[in-house]
């Protein structure tokens, strides 16, 4: 007999375990010493992008149909292929995947063993993430089960001492535009990205349990998506107002993994310290584990097996090991430019897809992602160091460019003109049985 009720609380506290990965401890403080006092405008910034979005992909993807065909099927069958491969490429190999590599150095190794190397403990690393993802166990996932709450309580106490006695008082640091920071911020935990992929696994779970019609599997995404969404606003916003709290008192200079042991060596003292170590580590491996086992999957399943699943995740983990070498701060800055030009498309689509029924026109669909990426991919340029002084000075003008968000004016514009093309030309089905599930 299906309870309702249980079904919901279970299948949030695994939403909420996916888009909790370790490395995301590392952004919410960073931010918190960069606005200060006005640590406030920056968490309801960093909340839409880290929280609300990755939650409203979820029931997103619930409401299309669980794949990434439908979720961007309706731009053109290659363009979502494309889409999930970058998507899979930013959370895996590139990006999110050697992240966790440098966040168990940096966090998890370093400050316990300064003298170890960090190519050795990338090696040791991420041959532990390929033992496990060739031939899988539930051992890794059992300790994942038991440290991940051990880590949820390191924090909550971190958070509720931090906010009980603050080391400091927030101070003004000079910022200008503390919410804009805070939602280009959001883009960093990638849960955005990630949501459109796993809230395909959260549907399967569902209708595992006997949720077969729409409504229902709706309904229970929505309130899973909330009390998962709950949780993680907690998180991150406790984090974000001790980063807040150090303002005054620690140098700006601290790298991001250097602040959060700080601010936990001050908080809980080095007990705490070497707790947050320990569950980091494990926490991390975990993310990888997973995230390895994704991109195995996608590609093989992309190229038709022409590359095999073994293949594959031996490429990404001997590539995550030469990345992850390169460290934490390099990883971050290295990802912007990707994240630029991705998340304001991912954005549309998820917004075009929640109202996908009122839209009959294919063409809206088609023209407001030309339109986002057109202003997307100069501003991944610029992030990049590469400006094209004509275009920059015409984006510049665009409403809402000073606080980043040069795409929005575009993106409607042209969703305008889909519409009334859309109207002049009726719209034609396009076959996506070529798109890989994901």
């Amino acid at each position: 007999m299906k309870n309702e009720r249980k079904d919901y609380i279970v299948v949030g506290a695994a939403l909420f375990a996916m888009f909790f990965g370790a490395g995301n401890l590392i952004f919410p403080p960073a931010l918190g010493m960069l606005s200060g006092d006005q640590w406030l405008s920056c968490i309801l910034g960093f909340a839409l992008t880290g929280v609300g979005l990755p939650i409203l992909g979820v029931i997103t993807i619930a409401k299309v149909g669980g794949s990434l065909k439908d979720f961007a099927g309706r731009v053109s069958p290659l363009f979502a292929t494309v889409l999930g491969a970058v998507i899979v490429l930013a959370i895996g190999p590139l990006l999110a995947i050697p992240r966790t590599g440098a966040t168990v150095f940096e966090i998890g190794i370093s400050p316990l063993f300064p003298t170890i190397p960090p190519l050795a403990v990338s090696i040791v690393y991420f041959t532990i993430t390929l033992f496990f993802v060739i031939k899988p166990s539930s051992i890794i996932d059992k300790i994942g089960k038991i440290l991940t709450p051990i880590l949820l309580l390191i924090v909550g106490l971190i958070i509720f001492k931090g906010v009980a006695s603050p080391i400091g008082a927030p101070v003004p640091t000079g910022i200008k535009l503390a919410f804009s920071e805070g939602f280009v911020g959001g883009y960093q935990t990638m849960d955005a990205l990630a949501s459109v992929v796993l809230g395909g696994l959260i549907l399967f779970g569902l209708k595992e349990k006997g949720y077969t019609d729409q409504k229902s599997l709706i309904k229970l995404t929505s309130k899973a998506g909330i009390l998962a969404g709950s949780a993680l606003l907690f998180i991150y916003g406790g984090l974000l107002f001790l980063g807040a709290t150090g303002s005054g008192l620690l140098s700006a200079e601290l790298t991001k993994t250097e602040l959060i042991i700080e601010l936990t060596n001050r908080v809980l003292g080095i007990y705490g310290q070497m707790g947050i170590c320990l569950a980091v580590s494990v926490a991390c491996l975990t993310t990888s584990i997973g995230l390895t086992a994704v991109v195995g999957n996608f590609f093989e399943e992309l190229t038709k097996g022409k590359l095999s699943y073994r293949t594959i995740v031996i490429a990404t983990t001997l590539f995550s090991i030469v990345m992850s070498v390169i460290g934490v701060e390099q990883i971050v800055k290295l990802s912007v430019p990707l994240l630029v030009l991705v998340y304001p498309v991912t954005i549309v689509l998820i917004a075009l897809n929640l109202f996908g029924k009122h839209i009959k026109s294919d063409m809206v669909f088609k023209s407001m992602v030309v339109g986002t990426l057109f202003i997307s991919v100069f501003d991944a340029l610029g992030a990049m160091g590469i400006n094209i002084e004509a275009m920059t000075s015409i984006i510049s003008k665009l409403p809402f460019a000073s606080a980043g968000f040069a795409w929005i004016c575009p993106a409607i514009l042209c969703g305008f003109v889909g519409h009334l093309i859309g109207k002049v030309s009726p719209n034609k089905e396009g076959t996506l049985e070529n798109i890989p599930q994901v």
